[in-house]
């Protein structure tokens, strides 16, 4: 026992050291990573663009750099485009040099801010050159904006147009046994189609035709503005003609999509050459930029908060490898502005394509008590639909981005029922009994083709979601019930189709909704906060058990291709609200 003893107390007292030193190397990497970088003189922002772009960044903690694998990371579209405004703005860095071009983006809406922003860039007179071994179509988009554009000798352009194909569940379903009861308000109202149907709606095809179409006709026009005798109308032929991902890379010279065709080890030549310099090149990349303090800024605060993902009441395991917005948390995080006198105004920056009504609208009456104290103003990022348009309807002014979703006022609930397969396939039966009619409502949904009632019963239930939902439209937008229900039915609008309906106000970018903020809040001198605020790097080393736990997750994604979002999505439904203000897929461009 003495020895037993001993052995066990230098096994504490060894975890004991052996903790000290990691945590204070990791507080070592975690500094040493945040320490400003040296600009020199003739540096160039490289702008490495080989993972996802979404609304923000998701950085986990300092150990993550010892654990990653070397994947595709995730950047934040609020990282990417302050990079480029403070490479604007330093005289010492002389152009942006993009690299890379398979890049995706969660939304076209942040594939255009991404663009726009360089193209801001650009009125300073700086140059950018763009250089890919292949560009996706996004990632071609983006790029067609520099100055020069170069391409690998064997590499390809992916210009295909803008289109899908969703699944459509209903077969399979029907093959097991399972059928989906769907209670939904409006025609437009497609969510539930791929558990009901086994094709398109009329009306779901109309609404996506129409959006599609706008997304499109943007890009082509953007695309064609920025290459010279490119025409909008010569590039949709191009596109339509042949598939261009096999052309010959001569044909995209030919066809004035790129400007020469060249191997990786030239582009540094033509990289010297606009600094008009043999020396090595001075790079920044996008973790230098954010190291970079910004220009100093004075005066009273303009909250921008960042409202992206699916809305959900509570966080669970299935949800928590994304970034959701979580009713309580962001009710809780609204109040706390609300009470601070620092923050003169707030812009609610919207990216979500909606979820639990009820969570919705607890985020709505908050943001109505807000705006009761200061200035509210919505900028829409790619997605702003369904409970994430309630979210947006309370607020004073109401920007998107042309390309923005937005729309998609309706209400659904859907609930499968096994008799087919529990009873009639497997031969179980159920008997019981009951002390009120409707006490086992929930069994005869699930397991009784017997449930006209409930079914009755549920409907109105969703009604009633319904017309809150178009009072809350018609509270904030200042139309009546009928104008809000003319244009609602669950129709999924473009943002510039959306302008002319008043579902919103006017189309800009995040900067032009905050410029609005601050004039509603008669503040000629003021600073942006982004909320909610980053965790520190303790806060990420103690949560990363819970970020690793995606990994399982990615590689089932990896594994499951696109097959992947509708069997997450039948489980995270049992853990969902019953009442759903939501698209129940984003939408696959």
């Amino acid at each position: 026992m003495k020895y037993f003893f001993a052995t066990l107390c230098g096994l504490f007292v060894f975890t004991f050291l052996v903790g000290i030193v990691f945590f204070v190397s990791v507080a070592g990497m975690a500094s040493s990573g945040s320490s400003t970088p040296v600009v020199k003189e003739n540096s160039v922002f490289v702008l490495k663009m080989d993972g996802a772009v979404q609304e923000c960044s998701e950085e986990g903690s300092p150990l993550d750099m010892l654990l990653s694998s070397g994947d595709m990371g995730v950047m934040g579209l609020n990282d990417i485009v302050a990079a480029i405004k403070k490479a604007k703005s330093h005289p010492d860095i002389k152009g942006i040099y993009i690299e890379g071009g398979l890049t995706s983006y969660d939304a076209p809406a942040t594939a255009q801010q991404v663009r726009d922003a360089l193209k801001d860039f650009k009125k300073s007179g700086k140059w950018i050159i763009a250089y890919a071994d292949n560009y996706s179509q996004q990632g071609y988009y983006v790029a067609s904006v520099a100055d020069s554009i170069f391409l690998n000798k064997t590499g390809m352009v992916e210009l295909r147009g803008i289109g899908g194909k969703r699944e459509f569940m209903t077969g399979f379903y029907e093959k097991i046994g399972v059928r989906y009861q769907a209670i939904r308000v409006g025609k437009y109202k497609s969510a539930v189609e791929g558990v009901i149907r086994k094709d398109m709606s009329p009306e779901n095809r109309e609404q996506t035709e129409a959006y599609q179409q706008g997304i499109w006709k943007h890009m082509l026009a953007d695309i064609a503005g920025s290459r010279a005798k490119l025409t909008a109308e010569a590039l949709d032929q191009m596109v339509s003609d042949s598939i261009l991902a096999f052309a010959n890379p001569d044909d995209y010279v030919k066809g004035k999509l790129v400007d020469k065709l060249i191997y990786p080890d030239a582009i540094k030549q033509v990289i010297q050459q606009k600094l008009g310099s043999d020396d090595e090149v001075n790079q920044l990349l996008l973790a230098d930029m954010k190291a970079m303090p910004k220009d100093e800024e004075k005066g009273d605060k303009v909250a921008v908060y960042y409202a992206y993902g699916e809305i959900i009441d509570q966080m669970s395991n299935l949800f928590s490898t994304e970034h959701c917005i979580i009713g309580n948390e962001t009710v809780e995080a609204l109040n706390k502005l609300a009470k601070d006198d620092d923050v003169k105004a707030v812009v609610l920056r919207v990216n979500s394509p909606g979820g639990s009504a009820v969570a919705s609208e607890q985020i709505w009456h908050a943001i109505k008590q807000l705006k009761a104290k200061k200035p509210v103003v919505v900028s829409m990022g790619g997605y702003a639909a369904s409970g994430g348009y309630m979210i947006s309807a309370a607020a004073n002014y109401i920007y998107a981005e042309p390309t923005t979703i937005t729309g998609s006022i309706g209400i659904f609930g859907l609930v499968p029922n096994f008799t087919g397969l529990v009873t009639d396939k497997l031969g179980i039966t159920f008997d019981g009994t009951k002390t009120n009619r409707y006490t086992d409502f929930e069994e005869n949904l699930v397991l009784s083709n017997d449930n006209a009632d409930e079914i009755r019963f549920m409907q109105t239930y969703v009604d009633r979601g319904y017309e809150t939902f178009l009072g809350i439209v018609g509270d904030g937008r200042k139309m009546s019930r009928d104008q809000v229900h003319e244009i609602a039915q669950g129709r999924v609008w473009l943002a510039t189709d959306a302008l002319p309906i008043k579902l919103v106000d006017k189309l800009g970018s995040l900067d032009d909704a905050v410029k609005k903020a601050a004039e509603l809040a008669k503040v000629s001198e003021y600073r942006t906060v982004g909320y909610p605020e980053p965790l520190g790097w303790f806060d990420k080393l103690m949560n990363m058990t819970e970020k690793h736990g995606t990994y399982l997750d990615e590689e089932l994604h990896a594994a499951l291709g696109d097959l992947y979002q509708p069997i997450i999505d039948t489980r995270r439904n049992q853990e969902r609200n019953r009442l759903q203000a939501r698209l129940t897929y984003l939408l696959n461009f």
